[in-house]
Order: C-alpha cells, then sequence, then structure tokens
C-alpha cells in the first residue's frame, strides 16, 4: 500500500489495516449465500457483516492520517490487484477455479470500499461542520473580546474631554486606557503568533538560560492577575542550577500562560503550586491548581487554537483560547512536551512542560545583565511621520510632554523636506505612509548627507519577520510595533 507522504501512519499500521481488511474478507467467504443474498448485497441492501464495520474503521482511520480520497480507492485497487494475481497464479498450479468465490471476493471487496469511502465522506462532513462552527464561535468570541476594551477606552476618553482639567480625573482616565490598550495589544500579538507558528515564521533567539530567572519574569507578568482573584501562589524552588537553551521572552510567555490559566480558570481564593524537577537530561515545570478541572474529552482537544473550557455568557475569565495553543508549539520549538492532566470537572489540573536540560554552557554568560542599559535622558529633535492625524499628534504630545522638541509631519515629501532643513536627532516613521512607504523615506534620509546620521525608528502595525527585516535593510535602527510601548520609545531618545 502506498501512502502519501504528509501521512501519520506508520509502515505497521498499513500492515495491520491490510491484514484486517483481508480478514474481513476471508471470514466473508466462509459464510454461504443464497441468491437473493447475493443479489442484494451486489446492491448495497445486504445485511451490514464484518466488510462494512472493518471497511468503516479503515476509512475514519485513512482521514486521521491526511489520506485523499483517490488514494483511499487507490489502496483497495492495489489490495484487488495482489489478492487476483496470487489467486491466478495459484489457479495455474492447480488448475481449479471457483468463479462463484471469484465473484464473492470482487463483492467483499466493494463492500469495503462502500464502507469505507462512505465513513470518509461521512467524517469529512463532520470535520467540516466542526470546523465551521468553530470559525463562528471564535469569531463571535473575537468581536467580544475586542468590544469589552473600547467601552472603557471611550468612556475614559469621554471623561478627559468633560474633565475640565481636573488632574484626578484626568489621571484615572489615563490609567484606564493605559490598561485597556495594553490587553488589546495582548489579544493581538496572540493572534499574530498563533500565525506565525502555524506558518513556522517564529525566530528563537536561543541562548543558555538560567530556569531560575525565566520563573521568576513569568510570575512577575502574571501576579497581577493571581493578585487580583485571590489566589495563593506557592513556589517551589529549584533544587539545583538548571541551565536550558532557549529564547527568554517565549520560555516566560510559556510559563506565564499556564500561571494564567491556572489563575483564570480556578475560582477566587484558589490554590497555585509551581514547582520544577530536575533530572539528569530533562526539566519539569509543573502548575497545578485546584480550580474548575476538565473532562477527559477536553483534555484531549486542549492544546488546539480556540478550545476552551465552556463557560457563561459573561465570559469573565475571557481570552481567546490561544495561550495553550502557544504553549505546546512553542514548547516544541524548544525540543520539548507539554501535558495536562485532571481527575475530572471541579478537581483541579495540572499542567507539565518538560524541556532538555543543557550540560554544557558558560557560566559567565547566565549572570550577565538583561535589559537596556540605563541611559541618561537629553533633550532631543523628534520629526514624526505618519498619515493618521490623531495618532501623530498623540505622539507628539506625549514626547513634547516628556521634554522633548517633537513635530508633525503628515506627508512623506513635506517630511523629507522638513527632516533636510531641521536635521532633527530622531525621526519616528510609520511604514504604511501615502505616496512612498516608510521605507523608501527612510532611504532617501539615508541618501542625504544632512540626515545621514539621524536615529530612524520605524512605528508601524506591521510586525512580521519579513517586515522587520525590510525596515532594516532600508536603513532603520530600530523597530516598534503599534501600539508603541512608550517606556522603551524614551530609553532610546534617551540614548540618541
Amino acid at each position: 500500500m502506498v501512502a502519501p507522504p504528509d501521512m501519520s501512519m506508520t509502515g505497521k499500521e498499513l500492515r495491520d489495516h491490510a491484514a484486517m481488511m483481508l480478514n474481513a474478507i476471508a471470514e466473508d467467504l466462509c459464510f454461504p449465500e443464497s441468491p437473493r443474498e447475493q443479489e442484494d448485497k451486489s446492491k448495497g441492501r445486504g445485511t451490514p457483516g464484518p466488510a462494512d464495520a472493518a471497511g468503516s474503521e479503515h476509512g475514519v482511520a485513512r482521514l486521521k492520517s491526511n489520506f485523499t480520497i483517490e488514494q483511499l480507492v487507490a489502496e483497495y485497487r492495489a489490495l484487488r490487484a495482489t489478492v487476483l494475481r496470487l489467486w491466478s497464479e495459484d489457479t495455474e498450479s492447480s488448475g481449479q477455479c471457483d468463479l462463484r468465490d471469484l465473484i464473492r471476493f470482487n463483492e467483499a471487496i466493494d463492500q469495503l470500499l462502500a464502507a469505507s469511502v462512505a465513513s470518509f465522506a461521512r467524517q469529512s462532513r463532520q470535520a467540516v461542520s466542526d470546523e465551521r462552527t468553530l470559525r463562528d464561535e471564535f469569531l463571535a468570541m473575537l468581536a467580544h473580546e475586542l468590544r469589552n476594551p473600547l467601552a472603557p477606552i471611550a468612556s475614559a476618553a469621554s471623561l478627559l474631554k468633560r474633565g475640565k482639567n481636573d488632574e484626578n480625573v484626568s489621571r484615572r482616565a489615563s490609567a484606564i486606557i493605559e490598561r485597556q490598550v495594553e490587553h488589546m495589544t495582548g489579544l493581538v500579538d496572540d493572534l499574530l503568533d498563533v500565525s506565525r507558528v502555524t506558518r513556522g515564521l517564529i525566530e528563537l533567539e536561543k541562548e543558555a538560560l538560567n530556569l531560575d530567572g525565566i520563573i521568576s519574569d513569568a510570575v512577575e507578568q502574571a501576579m497581577p492577575l493571581i493578585h487580583s482573584r485571590g489566589h495563593l501562589l506557592t513556589i517551589r524552588e529549584l533544587p539545583e542550577l538548571a541551565v536550558v537553551l532557549g529564547d527568554r521572552k517565549r520560555l516566560v510567555q510559556i510559563v506565564s500562560n499556564l500561571l494564567t490559566n491556572a489563575a483564570k480558570y480556578t475560582p477566587d481564593g484558589g490554590q497555585i503550586d509551581l514547582r520544577t524537577e530536575v533530572r539528569q537530561e530533562q526539566v519539569t515545570i509543573a502548575v497545578q491548581d485546584n480550580g474548575i478541572g476538565m473532562a477527559p474529552d477536553l483534555i484531549e482537544h486542549l492544546f488546539e487554537p480556540f478550545v476552551q473550557a465552556k463557560r457563561t455568557s459573561d465570559r469573565s475569565s475571557g481570552g481567546l483560547g490561544l495561550g495553550l495553543a502557544l504553549v505546546r508549539s512553542l514548547v516544541e520549538l524548544h525540543g520539548g512536551k507539554v501535558s495536562c492532566t485532571s481527575a475530572g470537572p471541579g478537581k483541579g489540573s495540572e499542567f507539565k512542560v518538560c524541556l532538555p536540560r543543557l550540560q554544557k554552557y558558560d557560566d559567565k554568560a547566565l549572570h550577565s545583565p538583561s535589559g537596556e542599559p540605563s541611559i541618561p535622558g537629553r533633550r532631543v529633535k523628534v520629526l514624526i511621520v505618519d498619515d493618521n492625524v490623531d495618532a501623530a499628534q498623540a505622539m507628539c504630545i506625549i514626547l513634547n510632554t516628556a521634554g522633548h522638541e517633537a513635530t508633525v509631519e503628515h506627508c512623506p515629501k513635506e517630511a523629507l523636506d522638513a527632516a533636510l532643513k531641521e536635521r532633527p536627532d530622531v525621526c519616528l516613521l510609520d511604514i504604511g505612509l501615502p505616496g512612498i512607504s516608510g521605507n523608501d523615506l527612510a532611504r532617501q534620509l539615508r541618501a542625504r548627507p544632512e540626515t545621514a546620521g539621524t536615529l530612524l525608528i520605524a512605528v508601524t502595525g506591521y510586525g512580521q519577520s519579513a517586515d522587520r527585516e525590510r525596515a532594516r535593510a532600508a536603513g532603520f535602527d530600530h523597530y516598534m510595533t503599534k501600539p508603541v510601548d512608550i517606556s522603551r520609545l524614551l530609553a532610546l531618545l534617551g540614548s540618541a
């Protein structure tokens, strides 16, 4: 039998299925049939027998293994041709041939094939229906999750408009907007991460990392939610040094997602345990909670995108059901495995991540300081180029308030003229500008002696690795996706 190149079945499974089909045929041939029974079988009206069950099982298995319907039929052709060839050779040697047995064999093969095709088509339709349902549920969920932060943002904007220079009102409204924008950014980042992972576009910046630092950073990210739900987090410290080879940001994301998941699905005032186990060749990170738990059928699909536990219409836990799918993909990119166990609904859950332990590493690299160096700030001239008037003006206000001298241009040609005349220290350029792109504008700025040394920062909604590479080739020094991390931007300006 010939399998498709992307099949998930082993050679042994293929042989076992061939044996199963032949056994079903042999069993069918052992029982005598009346002419009426033979006529009914040939017209598909026969009583279901071993061939129907075997064929149905075979069709489902082939669908799960990525066979096409053509490849499924080709298997039966190959099986029929092989058996008929052997039958012919046996007939030539013995000189005997029972045409009734030959007819019944072909009927049995046809019955197997019909059952296989029927189950294959039935499961295919069900898979399409399930996918459509999942898509519709996800789109409704996405609309809900995006509308949620928009409501407080709109209310906060209204407060600022009616606040009459009340500093307390402005501070509260600004905090609301900042929190909700951060939430929306997280949703968009999760969507983009899933897209990158499914298309194999995630690029890991691997280095030797002390697992203790990963745990510490992840806990720091998850603690606001854990505290807000009144949970008690217990951390069991590493008994010995554990070093892994990985991407710091992605490993922190893995552990933080597990902690966040535990906090979301554990009733207020719950218990969350985070522990690590170190063995000779691997390290294990385990997150256990006494939350809502889950049924076995949910565990089976838990790490698939958009899968979540059932919840009420208030969707108090929020999210898009992407966190655990990202966890699995990122763990596998690090050469590890992730698993989940639960004793059942209401009995909590435990997630385990197993990663290869790095045996040889540079000890000095483990203790090198992380993050960007602190550089004394100074007043710099900044030219902001963005055709989105509101976004450009808001950024200008922020930078001027921070003590810098910022100006705005919306047209690339006028921006080039202004840059050559004013010679700013820094240019913040949107990529999707009208007329010419931000990348083209960056090339022109780099080509002119007046602005060849200007610090160029791309500020854009495009966040793929290919977009970053094009910006780097155009001459940008830094690349920031919208909404901009203001703290990071101010740090970059301080180094200009």
